[in-house]
């Protein structure tokens, strides 16, 4: 059900690197194809927003985020299962027809990069345009969800009961399903193993969330901040560092599992770290790595360290999910209060949302969202 006149809508556009973002009016033209119009209701602020206004190239201009929650307004001639309404979750863009996505393994689809990174390109003559009429890039990550409507895919769009909580769910799309997953999907974490996970922002607690609802003990973390370092513990760790006023981490780490853990999550992506987890691992467990590192950052370990220690080093993206399947999963898991995702969100006023950047960038919000 589609009407024939574009959408009046309002948007943080980024024209410039580096920002600042401005709202200004936008018209979006009716969904087509396997296209879907949603009215964002709430949307998550991520790291990787702040990283595509600075430095990662991203076409100029363009609506960033991607972590958008909201009712379907209207939808394309090919989508099916969807319709107006319907509560959703945005989440990552992905082809839908590769070997990966054929083998439901979309987080490695073989377009990840010009699918997200870039704005895919709409179906067929489908545009969003500035008030000037100028076009503007969009479909960032599936969605460009930083606006008061979006168009997204059927792929990426995750349908969800209407009694949960719209507005904060966003985050369930990218950063907060990265964690998670991570603990469940990438390493595959099994009640009564160990864990440690390195940094304590919302993708870390998230995967400390997860990793509590299976049962895994001891569960560290190791995190500068004092405050997160007390919710984590309300969240279910067994122990908490300070990586800065620990005399020797690895050795305290080691006092908790001598044997060394199971597994670890490095969320930093700071050589120096990742040396020490990998010095925490027992011999045939995995560390993986999700943190943005400096694009000139190595590995810090030689072929004969990981050899002799028999440590396996797991890159994720998006937590190796289906959006389909684990956004669901995880919404079953906070319906039984196991994973209360909503203890790492600040709100903001979608207005403010330069104000929601900059307390990303500092930490003084581990889950900054939009409300619309």
């Amino acid at each position: 059900i589609n009407s024939i006149q574009p959408t009046q809508a309002k948007a943080a556009v980024l024209r410039a690197v580096g920002g600042p973002f401005s709202i200004e009016p936008i018209r979006i033209s009716p969904p087509k194809g396997d296209e879907v119009l949603v009215r964002i209701v709430g949307v998550g602020v991520c790291h990787t927003d702040v990283v595509c206004r600075d430095s990662f190239p991203v076409p100029l201009p363009i609506i960033l985020g991607h972590e958008g929650s909201g009712v379907i307004e209207a939808v394309g001639d090919q989508v099916t299962g969807l319709k107006p309404g319907d509560h959703v979750v945005l989440s990552f863009n992905s082809c839908g027809h590769c070997y990966n996505c054929g083998h439901d393994e979309p987080a490695s689809c073989l377009q990840m990069l010009p699918l997200n990174f870039g704005g895919a390109e709409r179906a067929a003559d489908g545009t969003i345009e500035d008030d000037q009429g100028a076009a503007v890039r969009g479909l960032f990550f599936g969605q460009s969800s930083f606006g008061s409507y979006a168009i997204a895919r059927a792929v990426n769009t995750v349908k969800v009961d209407d009694d949960l909580p719209l507005a904060l769910l966003g985050p369930l799309g990218c950063g907060i399903q990265t964690g998670a997953g991570a603990a469940m999907n990438s390493l595959g974490l099994q009640g009564g193993q160990s864990f440690i996970v390195f940094g304590g922002g919302a993708v870390g607690l998230s995967a400390v969330m997860a990793a509590k609802a299976l049962g895994v003990s001891p569960l560290i973390v190791v995190e500068p901040n004092e405050a997160r370092r007390a919710l984590a513990l309300e969240l279910g760790a067994s122990h908490a560092f300070d990586p800065f006023n620990t005399e020797d981490l690895v050795a305290s780490i080691r006092e908790v599992v001598p044997a060394g853990a199971n597994h670890a999550l490095d969320t930093t992506g700071l050589p120096k770290v990742i040396a020490n987890a990998i010095d925490c691992i027992m011999s045939g467990g995995k560390l993986g790595l999700l943190g943005m590192a400096n694009p000139e950052a190595n590995v810090p370990a030689t072929l004969l360290d990981l050899l002799s220690k028999n440590v396996t080093l797991k890159p994720i993206t998006e937590g190796d999910a289906n959006p389909q399947e684990f956004i669901p999963r995880m919404l079953a898991l906070y319906r039984e209060g196991k994973f209360p995702f909503d203890k790492l969100i600040t709100t903001f006023p979608f207005e403010h949302i330069n104000e929601a950047m900059e307390a990303t960038e500092s930490g003084k919000a581990i889950k900054p969202v939009l409300t619309l």
